[in-house]
């Protein structure tokens, strides 16, 4: 019994109906009135709060919005991270492999090369094949292509094929030689004097490796030659040219001067290496 007094009593709270009214405040005028009950503003509350949740659900996940909210990472900054990323590890190889680049022209200017470390048998392997298992017939297109070239060897009058028999090194300058080539004090060049800004050529054709300022030298300047050969131009004034150009033998490259703090005068400091060994400029070149 008095559980289903207390069941009536609570129906009965539910159910009452209750009127809200709006008056003017002023005329008392009724405005608006609405019947309620309990059970109907409880409904209300509760669809109220779960349209928020779900309208706050949805602006979360399909909005921008959500970038603001602490804990939400941005779609932009994470593509942006994984860019600077795959930049990062760019960088870190080009490092590297510029590194390996500086170090092993360290080893060309210093001659701290060993026979073992330009071992062409350690580069090229070579395969072994029997003579009976080659045909040496040419096809023919090979042989087209062989009369074609035998006659524009023939009738070309600008032929400049650079052999070993006729490769000739070109002075970079003119004049005095103040300190000449010693294995002995490892002075693995030629110091000749020249005037300020006097033009400084290449000794012959070639591609240019390396153009920078270094503390020790200042302006230096080296070329990579045909057969192994590499000039060196140390103490310049001023560079012409850049790493990666082409130059040809008696072209300008650089201007004499007295840069890097090893420099005692005007002079230019030049240095040959063939193979990663240092030669005497003398033997081939006349500087007077």
């Amino acid at each position: 019994m008095k559980k289903k007094k207390a069941q009536k009593k609570i129906k009965k709270k539910l159910l009452d109906k209750y009127r809200l009214v709006i008056l003017n405040e002023h005329t008392f005028e009724e405005q608006l009135s609405l019947k309620l009950t309990r059970l109907n503003v409880f409904v209300l509350a509760s669809v109220s709060a779960l349209f928020l949740i779900l309208l706050t659900y949805l602006i979360i996940a399909f909005t921008p919005l959500r970038e603001y909210i602490p804990g939400y990472s941005s779609t932009a900054l994470k593509k942006k991270a994984t860019e600077l990323s795959f930049k990062t590890d760019s960088l870190q190889q080009a490092m590297a492999m510029n590194e390996l680049y500086y170090k092993s022209i360290k080893k060309v200017l210093t001659g701290d090369v060993s026979a073992s470390d330009i071992n062409k048998d350690s580069i090229i392997q070579a395969v072994k094949l029997e003579a009976s298992e080659v045909d040496f017939k040419p096809i023919a297109e090979d042989s087209i292509l062989r009369e074609k070239v035998d006659k524009e060897d023939k009738y070309n009058l600008f032929e400049s094929a650079t052999t070993a028999t006729n490769f000739v090194l070109f002075p970079p300058v003119n004049g005095e030689i103040s300190a000449h080539y010693n294995l002995k004090e490892k002075h693995y060049a030629v110091d000749v004097v020249v005037p300020k800004d006097t033009p400084v050529k290449a000794t012959a054709d070639g591609i240019v490796i390396f153009a920078e300022w270094t503390v020790s030298t200042g302006y230096v300047i080296i070329l990579e030659h045909s057969y192994g050969l590499i000039s060196v131009y140390k103490h310049n004034a001023e560079l012409t040219k850049t790493q990666g150009d082409l130059v040809k033998a008696g072209e300008v490259i650089a201007t004499a001067g007295n840069t890097g703090e090893l420099s005692t005068g005007t002079h230019l400091h030049f240095e040959l290496w063939n193979d990663g060994y240092p030669i005497n400029p003398t033997n081939f070149i006349d500087f007077k």
